[in-house]
């Protein structure tokens, strides 16, 4: 369950920096979805299970290749896992390995960096 007094990372704002990001470089429209749903996962992370406020994401393009992080202040680190069939929750990471071509975890002194990257279709 959220923490009512940790306030909600804005995903609009970040699905929409992110959609500009891709559109200016020319992905797919279905590439950007998938790295939309990608992204909102690894912030509901950040905000419930990392107990961060305002996690810290970057976005860039490099040689066709999309990469996206999101930084917050648990050392904690994620790993997918099973989940009941009917359970309401769970399956985020498994959402981002399915829909990108890779992520990871970069522990940091305080906190990690979770990533993920999608390799570009282009229009």
């Amino acid at each position: 369950m959220c923490d009512p007094n940790l306030n909600s990372p804005s995903l609009t704002v970040s699905r929409e920096v992110l959609r500009d990001v891709m559109e200016r470089a020319r992905f797919v429209r279905s590439s950007i979805a998938d790295a939309e749903v990608a992204l909102v996962e690894l912030i509901s992370n950040a905000w419930r299970h990392g107990k961060t406020p305002s996690p810290a994401v970057a976005i860039t393009v490099e040689n066709r290749t999309l990469r996206v992080i999101v930084g917050d202040r648990s050392s904690a680190l994620p790993q997918p896992c099973a989940t009941a069939e009917l359970a309401e929750s769970g399956r985020g990471l498994l959402l981002v390995e399915g829909l990108t071509h890779r992520w990871g975890v970069e522990p940091q002194k305080l906190g990690k960096r979770v990533w993920f990257e999608l390799d570009g279709d282009v229009a």
